[in-house]
Formats: C-alpha cells, sequence, structure tokens
C-alpha cells in the first residue's frame, strides 16, 4: 500500500516537497516513481528511481525536481522547486515489482497540487 502526502497550494515560484510512504520495505520493488494527472490530460511520468538508485526526469521537470528515496523509511519523495502553474495536477506514487514473472504496478491514491499564477 502507498500514500502520498505533502500536497497543497503554493505560488509560483515557491517549492514543495511530496512523500510516498510504502507499507513495505521498498527493496521489494524494481522501482517507484511519481505521476501526475492534470484535468482532461493523461497521467505523465514526472521522475523515477530505481532499486539502484537511477532516476529519470521528464523534460518538463529537470533542473527543478528531485526524486529521492530512503530505504530506512520506506518513503519516496520529491522535492520540486521553482513551481509553474502547469504543474498543477493530482500527483500519483508508484510502485513496481515482479510476481511470477509478470510486472505488477501498484499506485497510491494521489494528492493534489495546485499552483497559483
Amino acid at each position: 500500500q502507498l500514500v502520498e502526502s505533502g500536497g497543497g497550494l503554493v505560488q509560483a515560484g515557491g517549492s514543495l516537497r511530496l512523500s510516498c510512504a510504502a507499507s513495505v520495505s521498498i527493496f521489494s520493488f524494481n522501482a517507484m516513481g511519481w505521476y501526475r494527472q492534470a484535468p482532461g490530460k493523461q497521467r505523465e511520468l514526472v521522475a523515477a528511481i530505481t532499486s539502484g538508485g537511477s532516476t529519470n526526469y521528464a523534460d518538463s521537470v529537470k533542473g527543478r525536481f528531485t526524486i529521492s528515496r530512503d530505504n530506512a523509511a520506506n518513503t519516496v519523495s520529491l522535492q520540486m522547486n521553482t513551481l509553474e502553474p502547469d504543474d498543477t495536477a493530482v500527483y500519483y506514487c508508484d510502485a513496481r515489482y515482479y510476481s511470477h514473472g509478470t510486472e505488477v504496478v501498484d499506485w497510491g491514491p494521489g494528492t493534489q497540487v495546485t499552483v497559483s499564477s
């Protein structure tokens, strides 16, 4: 089970830090990531981090967002700086692992991020 926190309302140029807490050890996941979905748009990848620590970012957030993991706390965080109105969306945490040779993806319920201009 994944639970996101840290969303809210912030002015453009501000910062927020999202956290995703897992109910199991995150060592069991091949990768974890953050996606977002704005009204009327498809869900898109924001950032991801593998069990080995490799990271991947959407071009639109490179240099502004940083994904990190705390293995001891079983959390993955997304530090979001220099926020823009286009960053407004529901942000979802996901975790991927293999079960019987099939990739399984778990999702959190999401947290709203609203950036005002």
